[in-house]
């Protein structure tokens, strides 16, 4: 009768040890909390991140290559009625859009840089091919 009490208490001890850490990795598999959204930031506000340069062909120039200037910051969300341009937290990149060549040489002596803008206009990117998911069509440079 020993024998078999062994046995049977050997086999549920082997059981135990197979199945505790599956139990285990069920009970860690559950999602993180969804991130907070980015706080607002309307005209007039400042906005600050590293200077990105890119080249893209232009489609209005016959695909000529000219540079893009994109600032990564931190999550923010748009005025009404853009809001957080379908992603979870708002989006992270801004593409800066040149209304000039004078305000293009500014900005090449800040890439790799951090800057901050004063954004005047700003909307969620809707054109197919932006590398960014906002694009800030008006803006100074602000001087630190």
């Amino acid at each position: 009768m020993t024998k078999l009490f062994a046995t049977r208490w050997a086999l549920a001890a082997t059981l135990m040890l197979l199945v505790t850490p599956a139990i285990a990795a069920q009970q860690d598999d559950e999602a993180p909390p969804p991130s907070k959204p980015g706080k607002p930031i309307s005209a007039g506000e400042v906005l600050s991140g590293e200077l990105n340069a890119m080249k893209i062909r232009d489609a209005k120039n016959a695909g000529k290559r000219i540079a893009m200037y994109q600032i990564t910051s931190e999550p923010r969300r748009l005025p009404a009625p853009s809001g957080l341009c379908d992603l979870e937290t708002g989006p992270e990149t801004f593409q800066l859009v040149t209304s000039s060549d004078a305000q293009a040489s500014q900005l090449k002596s800040f890439v790799g840089k951090e800057i901050s803008v004063k954004v005047d206009e700003v909307a969620c990117a809707s054109d197919p091919g932006q590398m960014s998911e906002a694009v800030v069509t008006k803006w100074s440079l602000v001087k630190k």
